[in-house]
């Protein structure tokens, strides 16, 4: 269900250059379309479809959100103009709003504490694997047939899970894993915490706000980057569609897919000895991918481009397992679908709302410079984000040694 999630996503971006051919579209209305309009109904409709996913049965929300996001999919293929395709963007939106803050609840009840980072490392496989299968899948159909094709195509395979969802994933009992006496236990299962409470609860604490925010500068860089990848190694490193769908797939695929998995194991190892790891790991991470960053944008020819982007890839998104591991670890059982939902909210409008647009707009705004070059030259001006995103999660560090003291002193 993930990978079809992020597959759908990330689609326009895969099929941008045969897109704006057809349609006409510039890369700032490309941006837009893929970012902030995107963005506004993810984010915002998360927040209520969550707290009825906390009230209700998780799964059935799943499995109605993804029936919605997959046929909005198709109808992203049957748009003939530039807002058409926008209203059915809105639409996918709505539907994915309802996938993963469900899914992170269902997960967390599955595995206890201890266990979570590594089982939401793995469920968070699902965007390099719909991120490298969209690009094999998508530009293989694209180029045998069309790019409306790959979106019918996919479209409706993503209809087909959603009642496999139904019918093979089941409800786990909220908190029934979780490290806390019997009686306890109870009275969180039978809390009817409110909207207000949970949303004032999670703005109340700043490790919470932090990792929020930290995680939303660093999507700032992977969706800036990620939703004009492919255009820019078509447009400025001269590959076809066709070497698109074989050695970018391969790159997105193994380099994500290894990096999300392996900080989930790194987050469960070194949080055993102190919960700073949640923010020091991906900082880390983020220090070393800055210069493979501008070794791909620098790079002369799309070999040597795609051999820097494993470092990226593989090294960019450490920061969401320890996210959402953190968050779900920190809230009450009956809190975690509208926690969760809420995380995705900050990070996605910074990140997924903000990044694309911006990268779209600088575009635009160096074509007159450098008309040939104008991508390459908006990617370089994401560099700084790195260094607000390190800035961000040693805060986090910091924030995170306060309460572990201070929860030491309680319990002396």
């Amino acid at each position: 269900m993930y990978v079809l999630n992020f597959l759908d996503r990330q689609l326009l971006s895969i099929l941008a250059k045969p897109i704006q051919d057809s349609l006409h579209i510039s890369d700032g209305q490309l941006g837009r379309i893929g970012g902030l309009y995107f963005a506004l109904f993810y984010c915002f409709i998360s927040i209520p479809v969550s707290w009825l996913a906390d009230k209700t049965n998780r799964v059935r929300v799943l499995s109605i959100a993804c029936a919605l996001w997959s046929a909005a999919t198709m109808a992203c293929g049957l748009a003939s103009t530039y807002p058409e395709l926008v209203a059915a963007r809105m639409a996918v939106g709505v539907g994915e709003a309802g996938g993963v803050p469900p899914s992170y609840a269902i997960i967390s009840d599955y595995f206890p504490p201890g266990r979570r980072g590594t089982a939401l490392g793995i469920f968070n496989l699902g965007p390099p694997i719909g991120q490298a299968l969209g690009v094999a899948f998508g530009a293989s159909i694209a180029a045998a047939y069309s790019w409306r094709d790959a979106f019918l195509s996919l479209g409706a395979v993503g209809v087909f899970t959603a009642v496999m969802v139904a019918l093979i994933v089941r409800e786990p009992r909220r908190g029934g894993l979780d490290r806390a006496p019997a009686p306890a236990r109870q009275a969180l299962e039978g809390a009817a915490s409110s909207f207000r409470q949970t949303i004032a609860m999670f703005f109340s604490r700043p490790s919470l706000v932090l990792v929020s925010l930290a995680s939303g500068a660093t999507q700032f860089i992977t969706y800036g980057l990620g939703n004009f990848t492919t255009l820019f190694l078509i447009r400025e490193k001269a590959m076809t569609l066709r070497e698109v769908a074989v050695y970018y797939a391969l790159v997105v695929g193994i380099g994500m897919s290894a990096g999300i998995f392996i900080s989930g194991r790194v987050i469960d190892r070194f949080t055993r000895r102190s919960k700073q790891a949640y923010a020091t790991v991906p900082a880390m991470a983020l220090v070393l991918a800055a210069p493979f960053f501008l070794g791909f944008i620098w790079a002369p020819s799309w070999p040597m481009a795609l051999a820097f982007m494993i470092g990226p890839t593989f090294l960019n998104y450490f920061y969401l397992s320890s996210a959402v591991a953190l968050v779900q670890e920190e809230v009450q059982p009956h809190q975690r679908v509208l926690s969760g939902a809420l995380l995705l909210l900050i990070m996605n409008m910074i990140g997924l709302g903000l990044g694309p647009t911006y990268v779209g707009a600088a575009s635009d705004f160096f074509r007159a410079s450098h008309p040939t070059h104008s991508l390459q030259f908006a990617l370089y001006t994401l560099l700084p984000f790195y260094g607000l995103a390190v800035a961000l999660f040693l805060w986090l560090a910091r924030v995170l040694r306060r309460e572990g003291a201070r929860t030491g002193a309680v319990q002396a």
